[in-house]
C-alpha cells in the first residue's frame, strides 16, 4: 500500500532525527515521537490485514490520531530548539499528506 509506504518512510526519518537528542529526552520526547510515528504505519498495516470494512476504518482512524500526534511532537521539538524550522516544516507538510491519504481511504470504507 503506498500509504503504508508513506508511513514507513517517515517513521524511519523521524527515528533518525531523534537520534541526536539529548539522553535527558531517551524516556519522554524520544520515546513518545518514535512511537507515535511507528505506530502510524503499523496500524495501517494492522487494518490492511483485517477482514472487515468496519475494523479496517478503525486502524486507520487511529493511523490518523497518531499522526497528529507525531505533528504536535514535532512542533514541540521545533519550539524547544531541537529541531530546525525547515526539516520539522517539511515533515509537518509531509504528515498532512499521509492525514490526507488516510482520510480518503477511511471515506471509502464507509
Amino acid at each position: 500500500m503506498p500509504v503504508w509506504q508513506k508511513a514507513h518512510k517517515l517513521a524511519i526519518e523521524v527515528f533518525n532525527l531523534t537520534i541526536n537528542l539529548p539522553r535527558s529526552e531517551d524516556y519522554g520526547l524520544t520515546s513518545q515521537i518514535r512511537k507515535s510515528s511507528n505506530g502510524v504505519a503499523a496500524c495501517i498495516a494492522e487494518g490492511f490485514g483485517r477482514s472487515t470494512k468496519k475494523d479496517k476504518s478503525n486502524f486507520y482512524i487511529i493511523a490518523r490520531g497518531s499522526s497528529f500526534e507525531t505533528q504536535n511532537h514535532l512542533l514541540y521539538s521545533n519550539k524547544v530548539g531541537y529541531f530546525e524550522t525547515q526539516i520539522t516544516q517539511r515533515l509537518f507538510d509531509e504528515y498532512n499528506e499521509l492525514i490526507y491519504e488516510l482520510n480518503k481511504l477511511i471515506k471509502s470504507l464507509e
